[in-house]
């Protein structure tokens, strides 16, 4: 079941996608060759804490971490590490989310460690397009194929794979609700979008692949055949004046 939120609601949201923002943003400043996935994750829980909020990952279906640091073919829900160091011309995929008032706020951004391949580069810039034009899709009397046909149109002139098996989400008082979001899709298909639903939009891209492979911890999932991934995710609430980003810091966005 889709739970619409009301304006009211939605401005409840705003706190808790603004600490989320506040805490990728600060947790990417920190991302440097030498420095360990755990470290990484210190800092976020005791800045979301310090911001007022609850870690919305840590103890979540007994996920141990208050960030998922996925790194090179990694794709999603990497476990934060000592043993995991960061070193020059990696990728690291971060997703932070916090808990404001029984409200969860959820994003994600892969950044550059250091300096990168170009390869890897191209990468980082065609999923952040495939986040934005799937953002934009995000308006009511659209339909739910309409967000994922855009990100599935860039990422497959790009010549790169989508994974299928992860995909977006609602969001609201729980961290997954309905609808799924997939990030492919044919336009003009699937669920009306409608003002009041909130969903969190997150492509996932492959260099090579779209296949995966989930790993022994049960959390961990990887690209089949070993090629870097990306992962963007902003929170966005669909409005009659159209989409309202809500995991931003610096007021409330919409793409243009």
């Amino acid at each position: 079941m889709i739970i619409k939120k009301s304006p009211a609601e939605i401005e409840a949201m705003k706190e808790a996608g603004r600490i989320s923002a506040k805490v990728l943003r600060e947790v990417g400043a920190r991302v440097q060759p030498g420095i360990s996935t755990l470290e990484l994750d210190r800092f976020a829980e005791s800045l979301i804490r310090l911001e007022g909020g609850i870690p919305a990952f840590k103890g979540y279906g007994g996920f141990p971490g208050s960030i998922c640091a996925s790194l090179n073919d990694q794709i999603v829900h990497g476990i934060p590490s000592a043993e995991v160091i960061l070193q020059e011309g990696d990728i690291l995929s971060i997703d932070t989310g916090a808990i404001v008032d029984g409200w969860v706020g959820d994003n994600a951004w892969t950044y550059p460690v250091g300096v990168i391949s170009a390869e890897k580069q191209r990468l980082l810039e065609i999923t952040e397009k495939c986040m934005w034009a799937a953002l934009d899709a995000a308006r009511a009397n659209n339909r739910l194929g309409d967000i994922g046909a855009a990100v599935q149109e860039i990422a497959e002139e790009a010549g790169y794979g989508i994974v299928r098996e992860y995909v977006g989400h609602g969001i609201g008082r729980k961290m997954h609700e309905d609808p799924n979001v997939p990030n492919y899709g044919r336009r003009r298909t699937g669920v009306k979008l409608e003002a009041g639903m909130v969903l969190a939009i997150e492509p996932m891209i492959n260099i090579g692949t779209h296949m995966t492979k989930q790993m022994p911890d049960g959390w961990l999932v990887v690209t089949a055949d070993g090629s870097p991934s990306a992962h963007f995710e902003k929170m966005v609430a669909i409005t009659e004046e159209g989409p309202l980003i809500l995991t931003t810091e610096a007021g409330y966005t919409r793409p243009v």
